[in-house]
Parts: structure tokens; sequence; C-alpha cells
């Protein structure tokens, strides 16, 4: 069985939406799934996980959130070498820009990407939820 964190940061309930939907993904597909924010990720609790799901919405100008997500991201990249990591978040501008660069991102820390990062408009339909559990399967 292999250990997944979906870890996540939501301000309007969107990409939480998502990352829940994730989750049940990742369990259906067989996986033991903790869901956590980014506050509670670090380089070093990266290597008890055999995946990770990480979510953010686009922000400002098709970016990460700079509080929480970014600091957890800068600290987590060099641990991600030879994870599986998909990547997901909502949006209500834009064309997906800030999760491309992302991708981009933890590929060049070595990240393996194991399903196309989703990017939804607003709060995911069901169409989407569906979505989010694939992209969880694809992990797990």
């Amino acid at each position: 069985m292999s250990k997944v964190a979906v870890v996540y940061w939501s301000g309007t309930g969107n990409t939480e939406a998502m990352a829940n939907a994730v989750a049940d993904g990742a369990k259906a597909g067989g996986a033991d799934v903790d869901v956590l924010g980014f506050g509670d990720l670090t380089a070093d609790s990266v290597a008890g996980y055999d995946g990770l799901a990480l979510g953010c919405p686009a922000m400002g100008a098709e970016q990460l959130e700079e509080g929480e997500v970014q600091p957890a991201w800068d600290d987590i990249q060099g641990a991600l070498s030879g994870k599986k990591v998909v990547l997901f978040g909502s949006y209500g501008w834009g064309d997906g820009e800030w999760l491309r660069t992302w991708e981009e991102e933890a590929k060049a820390a070595g990240a393996e990407i194991a399903a196309e990062s989703l990017a939804v408009n607003g709060m995911p339909d069901d169409d989407a939820v569906a979505d989010c559990e694939a992209l969880g399967k694809a992990l797990a």
C-alpha cells in the first residue's frame, strides 16, 4: 500500500473540494492518505510519502499563494527527487500558467509527474470531481 499526502491551500473552498476528491480517489486506488495544509509539510516529512498531491489556486498574476504555499514549496523541492507528484488547483481567470510553471519546477526538482496537472474553473462540478478522483487514483 502506498502512502500519499494530499496537501492544499484554499482561499474560497474550491481547491479544498478538489483536495477532498483527490484524497477519495487515492483511497479508492488503495493508498493510505493524509490530507494536510502546506503549513504541515516540510522537506523532512516528504520522506514519509510515496506520492504527493499538491493543490493551490491561481493567485495574483497566476502564481502560487505567497504566504504559505510558496515558502513550503521552496522548502520541499529538494526532497522531491524520485517522488510521484500530481498538481491541481482552481482558478477564476487565466489559462493555467501557474500550474504549468509549478509542474516545470517539480520536474526540475526530480519529481515524477504521475498524471497531467488539473485546473478547474471555480467550484468543481460533478465532472471535475470525477477528474480529481482519477488524479488521486493515478497517484495511488
